[in-house]
């Protein structure tokens, strides 16, 4: 309010007036929002600075100024500046005496100006003057904000009431009109009571000390009552609507609520689903580059087996030739001596006997291999073994040629040996390089089905490689795309090391070769020292007991072997048992994740059905809802007819009893 008194007075010096030292101390004593100046007489050139003050003036709601002597320019002058002001709500001009250049301004202020809601102007003139009243009731019928209006003491006439009833049939706001202590009389009050049946917001009027009969007051207060049993009806039915619309929302924030909790939970069950199909397309594709190393390393060895079986035809046609001679030769011997026939019969009989323990031997290993396949085709089933069954078959790829280095250099020093022993003795030298030639037979012979069975351990992995590459890639369709990438940096890779693999399998055949061009020249010495066997035949009793020590030197070699292989049999099969523990152990992990995808995935069922059963309970509450604001509309409507009937029936009935009264025969026409 200070502000408001240093603009008063700076807008009264501006105009060249004095401010008013009353009107000064009134507003330093006012409490905010309220502009108390009553029984302050008011200069013009004050309502003047009030008025522009009231045009912009956003904190005062309540303008009392009531008993102010206001003159027809300083009411004009107030009111005018109130035409833009939206604040203040309540207005009082009591006992101010306003005419009809007060009743015009009011009406124009009534016309502009939509927030007043109570306008108070008792004790003043305006029903004196008919044309600015009827100004002033024309304003009211098309004012929307005004709610309670107080003309007692304006000496209204029945023509002003008129007016009035008018203006009330076009308003739609007012709910309390206040017209005691006027001159309505008969006729007044039986225009306003006409009026009323078509206004339904007015629920008080207050008639008395206007000379209106009793009948006139009780059918108004009838209709008072009609208007204001409606008015609280549509309160409560405003009030009840409220409500509801304030359950209907809280319970769509509820289910938008729900609805979001619900998204984020699906959009973290996604994410889970998308990390773990990740991890198993990484997964698959370190399988993808496992497999094709498999590949090529199994591709690699069927290179090497052909070559080595290839040497081996060879070597296997040099034997039979020397076999040939051998048994030329024998033959030329039999001739000589019957001993030495009865000792070779008894060698070949010990050589029947070995070949029979070593057929059994064979068949045993078969046995166990078969028993050891089968492991390996059950372990060989998992996955994520294939890395380390890849390094087991890499070291098995690196002892084979360690020991094929080990048996060429052995098998050098072995030809070397015998050069040195033909060199001693030709005769000696016949029958060790003989018995060295079976030897690398039999030697040759285990190598070959050492190498077959390990073909066959190799092309049961791959079956079993095969048979999980199937598997893997029914469900690796959809991350194809990805992995062929991985699997063409995989490819180029294992090409590369098939590449290295094949140059130094090259070389090894390279050194293979000399040694079979070698041992081809021996083949060639052998035939001369045949040649000159048959001239010395009569020393081959000696040779025999050195023939008997060679061949027991070679059975104790052929033990040794056996012990080696043995050792090497139960080394497999412990690999393979860790193999199976790792395998199974990996096997209940996979079975674990299985389980909790499977839970997850009956989890998010559970939570879409119940979010479906949240959304059919919200729908059919929001329908009851709707039900039930439907049937109390209907109601409203029902009851709206019923007031309507009854008020055309109160208004038949009042205009009968006028046109039947006999009052209406003293009346002057209107």
């Amino acid at each position: 309010m200070e502000e408001f008194r240093r603009s008063y007075s700076r807008l009264c010096r501006e105009s060249g007036s004095e401010p008013q030292e009353a009107v000064l101390q009134q507003l330093h004593q006012l409490p905010r929002g309220r502009l108390d100046l009553a029984t302050q007489s008011l200069t013009v050139d004050t309502c003047r600075a009030l008025g522009k003050l009231l045009q912009s003036e956003a904190l005062c709601t309540e303008l009392i100024l009531s008993d102010c002597m206001l003159s027809d320019e300083g009411a004009t002058l107030l009111l005018r500046g109130l035409c833009t002001n939206t604040v203040v709500r309540l207005l009082d001009l009591k006992g101010n005496n306003l005419r009809a250049a007060g009743a015009e301004a009011l009406g124009k202020l009534l016309r502009q100006n939509k927030s007043i809601q109570s306008l108070t102007l008792e004790w003043n003139n305006l029903g004196a003057w008919e044309d600015a009243f009827a100004t002033f009731c024309g304003s009211l019928a098309a004012n929307g904000a005004l709610q309670q209006l107080d003309l007692r003491n304006n000496q209204i006439s029945h023509k002003g009431a008129e007016e009035l009833a008018l203006a009330l049939k076009g308003n739609t706001s007012l709910q309390q009109l206040d017209l005691r202590w006027n001159n309505i009389g008969l006729l007044g009050g039986r225009a306003l009571v006409s009026c009323l049946p078509s206004n339904r917001t007015l629920w008080r009027l207050d008639l008395a000390g206007n000379n209106v009969p009793g009948d006139v007051l009780r059918a108004v207060e009838q209709a008072m009552d009609h208007n204001q049993d409606r008015h609280t009806t549509f309160r409560e039915n405003q009030a009840r609507t409220h409500v509801l619309s304030k359950e209907v929302q809280h319970l769509r924030e509820e289910k938008s609520k729900q609805f979001l909790d619900l998204m984020e939970t699906i959009d973290k069950q996604r994410e889970e689903m998308a990390k773990s199909s990740r991890a198993s397309a990484a997964r698959v594709g370190q399988l993808q580059e496992a497999l094709s190393e498999r590949h090529s390393i199994i591709n690699a060895l069927k290179a090497k087996l052909q070559m080595t079986e290839a040497a081996l035809a060879l070597s296997e046609q040099k034997v039979q030739d020397l076999g040939q001679l051998l048994a030329t030769a024998e033959q030329e011997q039999l001739s000589l001596s019957q001993k030495q026939a009865k000792e070779r019969k008894l060698e070949q009989q010990e050589a029947a006997e070995r070949e029979s323990k070593l057929l059994r031997d064979l068949s045993a290993a078969s046995e166990k291999n078969l028993l050891l396949r089968n492991q390996v085709d059950e372990l060989e089933r998992k996955v994520k073994s294939q890395q380390e069954q890849l390094f087991l078959t890499r070291q098995e790829l690196t002892n084979t040629s360690a020991e094929l280095k080990m048996r060429a250099v052995q098998a050098e020093e072995r030809l070397d040996m015998e050069k040195r022993r033909s060199k001693q003795s030709l005769e000696d030298a016949e029958n060790l390089r003989f018995k060295e030639v079976e030897h690398m037979t039999r030697h040759l012979e285990e190598s070959e089905r050492a190498m077959q069975e390990r073909v066959q351990r190799l092309e049961a992995m791959r079956l079993s490689l095969e048979e999980e590459l199937s598997r893997v890639k029914a469900v690796a369709l959809t991350e194809r795309g990805q992995a062929e990438e991985e699997l063409i940096k995989a490819k180029s890779q294992a090409r590369l090391e098939e590449q290295q693999h094949l140059a130094h399998l090259e070389e090894k055949l390279r050194l293979l070769a000399q040694a079979r061009d070698e041992a081809q020249g021996a083949c060639l010495q052998q035939k001369q020292t045949v040649a000159e066997a048959q001239a010395r035949a009569s020393q081959l009793s000696l040779q025999v007991e050195g023939l008997r020590r060679r061949l027991e030197e070679l059975q104790q070699e052929l033990s040794n072997k056996d012990q080696e292989k043995v050792a090497e049999v139960t080394r497999v099969r412990v690999e393979l048992q860790e193999q199976n523990g790792r395998l199974q152990a990996e096997l209940t992990a996979q079975e674990a994740l299985r389980e909790k995808v499977a839970a997850l995935e009956r989890q998010q069922k559970v939570i879409a059905s119940d979010h479906r059963e949240a959304l059919l309970d919200r729908e059919s509450e929001n329908a009851c809802l709707r039900e039930r604001l439907r049937l109390k509309e209907a109601e409203i409507a029902r009851i709206r007819d019923e007031e309507a009937q009854r008020a055309s029936f109160l208004q038949n009935a009042v205009l009968a009893y006028v046109q039947g009264s006999p009052l209406r025969a003293l009346s002057p026409p209107k």
